[in-house]
């Protein structure tokens, strides 16, 4: 559960909500510079100004430093370090841990996301596809309970992205890691059966179930899907 305010200026940007993100996923829909992004860094610690006020299960941290709050942050820019493997990168924010359960936990992450085969890789060898699965096992490495996704799988193919998703949910829902995604992409909405959050210059608009608040866009794919049979055929 996360119950949140914002109302922050940047210029000639008004970030300016107060909601509550009760479902286990959700999907944070609008064009570019609706905000999306700033909405998230604002949750994470990564951006602070006006007035803010961040509850995550019932504990305030909108005072916290980022690396306090126990939330995960996965953008479309995988801040990996290049000169360390892939095992370093995913277990570098493990603390209070012994080599040995390091070890095992990577291993784990490595293996969610279909990366076990890239331990000892460096991440300048990677694929740009290869260097979002790493990033997305960093993230999650921690155990955070609340991970912010921020349109995370933009270097993967549709059909690899839905995969990763539908493996990742019911790892998520097993260990009560709540989801908060950003995406111009309805179909993730659809996929995840997530509540949608649509957001509007810097405003929420609208707020329920994928089937209700994303009806037009759900017409469009259908139409598009539609069309693409027909042609194909």
């Amino acid at each position: 559960m996360v119950d949140c305010s914002f109302d922050l200026r940047r210029g000639g940007f008004h970030l300016r909500i107060a909601c509550r993100f009760a479902s286990e996923w959700t999907v944070i829909f609008g064009p570019s510079g609706a905000g999306k992004s700033t909405l998230l860094r604002m949750l994470a610690g990564l951006e602070r100004g006006g007035a803010a006020r961040i509850g995550v299960e019932d504990k305030e941290v909108a005072d916290l430093p980022a690396g306090r709050r126990r939330i995960g942050l996965l953008t479309q820019q995988a801040a990996l370090f290049p000169h360390l493997s892939v095992s370093a990168n995913v277990s570098y924010g493990l603390h209070g841990m012994t080599r040995e359960a390091r070890s095992v936990r990577v291993k784990e992450m490595l293996e969610l996301v279909e990366a076990k085969n890239l331990a000892d890789h460096r991440i300048s060898d990677l694929s740009g596809g290869e260097v979002q699965r790493v990033a997305l096992a960093r993230a999650l490495a921690p155990m955070p309970r609340l991970l912010l996704l921020d349109e995370p799988f933009s270097a993967l193919d549709g059909k690899a992205s839905n995969e990763l998703l539908m493996r990742l949910q019911p790892w998520l829902r097993e260990r009560n890691i709540q989801v908060i995604q950003a995406t111009h992409d309805a179909t993730d909405a659809f996929l995840t059966n997530a509540e949608v959050v649509l957001l509007q210059d810097g405003q929420i608009v609208a707020q329920g179930p994928a089937f209700e608040v994303l009806q037009t866009e759900r017409e469009r794919l259908t139409r598009n899907l539609s069309a693409a049979q027909k042609s194909a055929s």
